[in-house]
């Protein structure tokens, strides 16, 4: 046997044992668990961080402040240095809705040390304190809330027991770029942090999707959130691992009525979106991104070049076994194409959408090592090398 062969029988032994053996993270299904409405409701302080969020606050702030929630609510949007008037359109906004009452307010520039969206989180978990609530809901500026999706995260908070409930926000997809490569971002995220995994009791894994958080607020004070993960750039993990070291018990998993409004209709805007925090998932480790773009290569990139490469030498071994890879692939990711209500054709493109992901992990790597950082919203976080630890 070549070479070769053993690689596609090394990449589709991969795929086998992530069919298997992975959390079964290609099902759709880990949705708000079984609940059950308290007889009395907790009171929740609304939390939302915006940078130059003008374009998508109308859309999104009317959601949360015509919440249909049984018990006291309050929502606290922190301006962070918006230069689009993102503060006073969300006065308006809240002029012209009525509804949960708003407070806007801005924290300043972040000091050396935090990420701008930390700092903001943390200002408004200090004005919220003063409302003494029990639980705080932490949501991104471009999110758009069900009805009752407030109601449905603390009831589900309640019921399992639950110290953190997060929901994986359904991102648009309407672009062409979007189709190929949304559904893929969150295929991935699932891939690397298993949801059912996340819910386990004691166990290791730990995720959330910072688009939609409720914590409990005595658990914040516990992990000290944010002052304990105020460097991260990808915050949402930082502050389930945070809860987790405590003790705390998180559930994660896809959203039914919470969606993201924020557009990324160009191949660019969605590789800045990827690669400004590619590498800081891997810790900023050389040796981690050669094993991701070598991981990346093997599981998706393999199979499809085996199979070619097999039938046009006409070795059969080597056509079976990247067919069978491929396919493998491909029907792992047809639950989320399905979760996104995209066309089923999508699914054989995977390993081509797989590449951009490579090609922009090592982007992210490049723009780390000029000194770059990551930049969003027209601000650029130091390298964590050289922020001042202040523990």
């Amino acid at each position: 046997m070549s070479a070769f062969v053993w690689i596609a029988a090394v990449s589709l032994a991969a795929w086998l044992w992530l069919l298997l053996a992975q959390g079964m993270f290609w099902r759709t299904d880990v949705r708000l668990p079984p609940r059950r409405e308290p007889r009395a409701w907790p009171s929740v302080c609304v939390v939302v961080p915006a940078r130059d969020e003008a374009e998508v606050l109308p859309r999104s702030l009317p959601s949360l402040l015509t919440q249909d929630y049984p018990g006291r609510a309050e929502v606290f949007l922190v301006d962070d240095g918006s230069s689009d008037g993102t503060g006073e359109l969300a006065r308006e906004l809240a002029e012209r809705c009525g509804g949960l009452p708003l407070t806007v307010r801005s924290p300043g520039e972040p000091p050396a040390g935090w990420t701008g969206k930390l700092w903001a989180v943390r200002h408004g978990i200090a004005l919220a304190r003063a409302r003494e609530p029990e639980y705080l809901l932490l949501t991104d500026a471009d999110i758009a809330h069900g009805p009752d999706s407030l109601r449905g995260l603390v009831s589900a908070a309640l019921s399992g027991g639950f110290d953190v409930v997060s929901q994986m926000a359904r991102l648009r997809v309407e672009s062409l770029w979007e189709r190929l490569v949304v559904p893929a971002f969150v295929y991935f995220f699932a891939q690397l942090y298993p949801f059912r995994w996340i819910g386990r009791r004691g166990g290791r894994t730990a995720a959330a999707a910072g688009g939609c958080v409720l914590l409990r607020t005595e658990t914040a004070v516990r992990a000290r959130i944010p002052d304990a993960i105020r460097h991260a750039v990808i915050d949402d993990v930082a502050l389930a691992r945070a809860v987790k070291k405590t003790g705390g018990h998180i559930w994660l998993g896809l959203a039914e009525s919470v969606d993201s409004v924020r557009p990324y209709p160009r191949l660019h805007d969605l590789w800045r979106m990827v690669s400004r925090s590619a590498y800081a998932q891997l810790r900023h480790n050389p040796l981690l991104l050669l094993g991701t773009v070598a991981g990346l290569a093997l599981v998706y990139l393999v199979p499809p070049v085996a199979l070619i490469a097999g039938l046009a030498s006409g070795d059969g071994a080597l056509t079976l076994l990247g067919a069978g890879g491929w396919l493998v692939m491909t029907g792992t990711y047809v639950p989320m194409l399905r979760y996104y209500r995209q066309p089923l054709w999508l699914a054989p493109l995977l390993p081509f959408t797989a590449f951009l992901y490579l090609l922009m992990t090592v982007d992210s790597a490049v723009q780390h090592y000029r000194g770059r950082g990551a930049a969003w919203k027209g601000r650029t976080y130091a390298r964590p090398d050289t922020v001042p630890d202040e523990s």
